[in-house]
């Protein structure tokens, strides 16, 4: 004879786990979380921006750099960034080294600020040549010249006082109008004169420049330097001085 089931109390038993032979309890492989939620593995960049990693950071940058230009300052390394302002060239600055998508952590005001890599440097950027320095080896450029020559010779002048010999106005061409120099200066010390004329082209009006067969113009800077054809001597190839055509 069967024996009668006993009614249901309303009470659900607790099944135990199973144990195993060696007392201990297997492991359940893809156990869900108890809370149903999953913990998601942090990105590299909120790892670096956790509290604890930036303290250590702050506390650890004993090294400085200088920066090389104008930078903008960011509050994290990724597009998420706010833009806090600008960092002016020149300007000595506590780094942490860390580097992420693109910048460098620095410390500004006690706290972690970020900058574009690759602007800088362990050694302190000379000054800003100046263009509107006084020239005081005595040279001088004709009245009849443009406002645009005259900055020019004040620029060379101030920054390059070794030079003394300029040729501006004659009967030809771009000379004659007084929108025209020659610069005279060779080797090495030409090609400085050159590119500092290269670089402040926008500022000081320039055209276009020559020097050792090579031309650089505005119109088509993109291409830098130009090879030009063989003039047949060291002046007419322009190896003994810079020439330079202003707007």
């Amino acid at each position: 004879m069967i024996a009668a089931e006993k009614p249901s109390t309303g009470s659900v038993a607790t099944r135990q786990p199973l144990v195993s032979r060696s007392g201990r309890r297997p492991v359940r492989p893809n156990t869900p979380d108890v809370s149903g939620s999953v913990a998601v593995p942090l990105s590299p960049v909120e790892r670096a921006l956790q509290p604890q990693a930036v303290r250590r950071a702050l506390s650890g940058a004993a090294d400085t750099q200088w920066t090389t230009t104008e930078l903008n300052i960011w509050t994290r390394p990724d597009d998420r960034a706010d833009q806090l302002g600008v960092l002016d060239a020149g300007v000595k600055v506590r780094v942490t080294g860390r580097r992420l998508l693109g910048r460098d952590e620095v410390v500004l005001d006690g706290r972690s600020r970020w900058v574009t890599t690759g602007y800088l440097s362990a050694e302190k950027p000379p000054p800003e040549p100046s263009l509107g320095g006084q020239c005081g080896n005595g040279t001088t450029v004709p009245a009849g010249v443009s406002p645009n020559i005259r900055a020019i010779h004040q620029a060379v002048c101030a920054n390059f006082p070794e030079i003394t010999t300029y040729g501006t106005l004659r009967s030809d061409g771009e000379h004659a109008q007084g929108i025209a120099m020659d610069i005279m200066v060779t080797g090495d010390r030409g090609w400085e004169v050159a590119e500092f004329i290269r670089k402040y082209s926008s500022e000081l009006g320039v055209n276009y420049v020559i020097h050792a067969r090579r031309i650089w113009s505005v119109q088509r800077s993109a291409e830098g330097w130009r090879p030009m054809a063989d003039r047949g001597s060291v002046t007419a190839n322009h190896f003994d001085h810079v020439h330079v055509t202003t707007y």
